[in-house]
Order: structure tokens, then sequence, then C-alpha cells
């Protein structure tokens, strides 16, 4: 009997090497299809942010009236845990269970968390908006249980990611573990852009009711996938587990020390943090934005995410490509950079008579320099990373960028509310809160092209002069060999 599943899984391993970036990381030991059904969990990551960044923000402004101050600062509490991504990457590293585990426990606890969140989310937001008989209820039910319900969320987000990236390291040699990362951000972004499109179908026609099954059916989701990500990835090793309990244990005060005092690693951290910034700034915002200034629908604004998504795969598979042949992380982080600054202007001139099609582009692009600035900055802190620092080396990088992204979105949020107020200053245009954040954000980018520009003219492949820069770190100080990101 024709066997159609393998021929599926070989026609996939075929195309996905010349069609998906970073694909070429799979061997005969870790087959291409066991990493894409790894990189599930970044599906249901994608499919959370896109449902509380993208979907929920606008809904509870727009439909749910919500003081867009109230929701940034909703939708920034799950990154309240983001410091701690340092911290749980370094105890999935040095995790001592019976069977030899490490990942896969932390794993489950994340996806429990996402789950619990998901599933008292709609209601609390109902009971926050006072919508319908939920009006009579304790205003301070439904801040506690909203904030409750995006707390687990985040909780969970973070455990999952962060764990999920250092198991995903684990299965393929040490110069490919910057390769599969990308894979998996890859995926990362493919989960936002279909998410987006099925929640911007299934909420075409909105009501409270149908909100309400879409959140829980991302729970479900959310859970099925996982377990299946996690399913005989993790091998079960009772040496490891015995030779690791007889360890000294070491503590993460001494580990997060080390790492931060690598030649490179500050400058780094501060790139990321202000670059992050200005992007993570226009989250909260582009889709109230599209729908009171632009007249979108919810479907048309919960697509966006999908074209922003869209613009951020591209940037990776180009910088992947330059990065493959030889190019400087610095060099590429300034050119994400500098392609948001006109995506922003973009933005701002679509509310000037520049039209809907100009917000698009602007869109299409943010994301395009989201994506060439990601990649760049994962790919230094990858180089510069300890061989047995992985999942604490990706916890910083994730720390730095979620922290940073948090505070623009409360930021974004507060300060928009606060034009708003002043109605010297805003009068009856509704664009004018929205565009000055886009201002601010411009100056972001260009506060991280000014401290990563004096390394752009410094030369790579020169491991006997250890660089504090961006991606080129001298083998000798990282203790393993500096690799190529294709």
């Amino acid at each position: 009997m024709f066997d159609y599943r393998a021929f599926a899984t070989r026609k996939l391993a075929a195309l996905g090497p010349k069609y998906l970036p970073f694909a070429d990381v799979a061997t005969d030991e870790v087959p291409l299809a066991r990493l894409l059904r790894l990189s599930l969990f970044q599906i249901t990551v994608g499919m959370a942010l896109v449902l509380v960044v993208g979907t929920l923000n606008r809904v509870m402004i727009v439909e749910l009236a919500v003081p867009a101050t109230l929701v940034a600062v909703m939708l920034a509490l799950p990154l309240v845990f983001a410091p701690f991504r340092t911290l749980i990457g370094f105890k999935s590293d040095v995790h001592v269970s019976a069977l030899g585990l490490r990942r896969v426990p932390y794993i489950w606890k994340g996806t429990l968390y996402q789950f619990g969140g998901f599933a008292i989310m709609p209601f609390s937001l109902l009971v926050l908006s006072g919508y319908g008989d939920a009006i009579d209820a304790p205003r301070w039910i439904g801040y506690s249980s909203a904030a409750l319900s995006f707390l687990l969320v985040g909780a969970g987000v973070h455990i999952v990611q962060t764990v999920g990236l250092a198991l995903a390291t684990d299965l393929v040699a040490e110069e490919d573990q910057p390769k599969v990362v990308g894979l998996m951000y890859v995926m990362l972004l493919v989960g936002m852009v279909v998410s987006a499109l099925v929640f911007g179908t299934l909420l075409e026609n909105y009501s409270p009711g149908r909100l309400i099954q879409v959140i829980q059916g991302a729970a479900v989701v959310t859970v099925a996938l996982n377990l299946l990500a996690m399913w005989q990835q993790e091998a079960r090793d009772r040496t490891r587990a015995r030779a690791m309990k007889d360890m000294r244990p070491s503590s993460f005060g001494d580990a997060w020390a080390g790492l931060i005092h690598r030649p490179g690693m500050m400058r780094l951290l501060i790139v990321i943090g202000l670059g992050t910034f200005g992007f993570g700034m226009a989250d909260v915002l582009l889709e109230p934005y599209g729908g009171q200034v632009l007249g979108l629908s919810v479907a048309s604004t919960t697509k966006l995410t999908a074209l922003f998504a869209a613009g951020t795969l591209i940037g990776f598979a180009l910088a992947s490509k330059g990065l493959g042949q030889g190019g400087s992380p610095a060099r590429y982080a300034i050119t994400g950079a500098l392609v948001g600054m006109p995506a922003f202007g973009a933005i701002i001139l679509s509310s000037l008579g520049a039209g809907i099609p100009v917000f698009l582009a602007g869109t299409f692009s943010t994301g395009l320099g989201a994506g060439l600035f990601g990649h760049a900055t994962l790919t230094a802190t990858l180089r510069a990373a300890p061989a047995d620092r992985i999942g604490l080396a990706l916890g910083a990088w994730g720390a730095v960028q979620a922290t940073a992204a948090g505070i623009g979105i409360a930021l974004a949020g507060i300060v928009r509310d606060l034009i708003v107020g002043l109605q010297h200053i805003a009068g009856n245009a509704p664009q004018t809160p929205y565009n000055f954040v886009f201002a601010i954000e411009v100056i972001f980018l260009a506060s991280a092209i000014v401290i990563a520009w004096p390394i752009v003219g410094q030369r790579s492949g020169r491991p006997q002069q250890p660089q504090a820069h961006l991606g080129h770190i001298d083998p000798s100080e990282t203790h393993s060999n500096p690799v190529e990101v294709p």
C-alpha cells in the first residue's frame, strides 16, 4: 500500500532547503520533519501574540470602549515576566530530574499557564468593559481577573519560547545552533501570519459570543500543538541525571556575571533594547490606528498583523542570505533600523492624505526592518554565548527584547491617552496622538543606529583582535567557534 504520509514528508524535506530559510540544518539524525514538529510550540506562541497584541487590543479599545491606557497596561502585563527569561533559561540548563529531562518539564508548565490564561480571559474582558449584564459586577473583579489572565498567558509564552528554543539547539551540532533558532523564528512568523488570517476570518462578524469562542479555541489548540511538539523530542538520560545531581550547583548570579562581562555583550544588549523599543511601541496602536483613523474593520485590522509578519519573514530571509555570505550582524541591525524609520514616516503620511495603500506599505516595511534587526541581534547573541549556557544567552536576548517591547507598549498607550486629553494639542484630529507615538519610535531607531554605527567599518574574521561589537567575538573568548547563520 502506498504510504502517503511518508511521501508527503519526503516531499516537504526535499522542498524545505530550497524554500524554507534555515531548513538546511536538518540531518539524518534530526530530520526536517522532526524540527518542524518541534517548531509547533512557536506556532502557539505566534498565535498568542497575534491574539493578545493584535486582535484583543483593537477589540478592547474600539468595540468594548476600554481606555487605551488601561489596554496598554494590560497588554504590557505579560512582559512583567520578561526579565525572568534569563533565569528560566539558566534553570533549564541545569535542571535535574530522575529521567535526565531538562527542557520538557518547563515547556509543559508554560503550556498550562497559557491554557489557564486563555480560559478565563474572554469573560474577564467582558466584565472589565461592563458589557451587558456584567455592568453590575464589581469593577475590581474585572481588573483583577483580566490582569491575571494576561499574566498567565505572558508567563506561559516566555517559558515555552525560551526553553523550546534551548531544546531546539540541544538537538543539533554546535555549529548549527544559530540556524535552528532561525528556523524556529521563521515558524513563529508563519504562525503569526496564519493565526492573523484565521482570527480575521472568524471575527468578520464580531460579537462577544464569537470572541469567547475564538479565545477558548486558542486555549485548546495551544495544548494540543505543544503536546505534539514535545513528544519524544528530548531523550531520557539517567546517566546525565546522575552526573548533574553529583555536580556542584552553579549559581545564577555567577552565570549571569560571566555572560554580561563578555566582550561586546553590553553594547549588544543596549542596541537590542533601543531597537526593540523603537519597533515595539507600534504594536498596541497599529490596529486601533487603522480602525479609528482610516476606518478599517476588525477583520481588516487583524490582517495587518499578517502583513507585518510577512515583512518580518522576508527580513529574516534577506538577513539569512547576507549573513551566510559573511555579512556583519551590526550592518544588518543598522539596515533594519534604517528601513523602519521611513516606514513609520509612511504610516504617519497615510493619515495626512496619502491613504490606506501607503499605510499598508508602511506596515509591511516596519515588519521588514524588524526582521532584519531581530535576526542580526539574535545571531550576535548566539555567537557570543558559551557552549554550555545557550539557554541563559537566549534568555538574555529574549528578556531584553521583551522588556523593551513591554515598556514601549505601555508608554505608547499612555502617551496616546495623554495627548487625547490635551484638547489644545490634539484638537479634533484623531491621528495626532498616534502620529506623535510613531515619531518617538523613529527617534529610538535613530538612537540604535548611533550606538551601532561605529562598528560597521570593522572587518570580521580577525579573531586575534577581539572587538567589543555585535557578532564578531574572539573564539577564545566565547569558548566556541564563531558560526555564520545563513
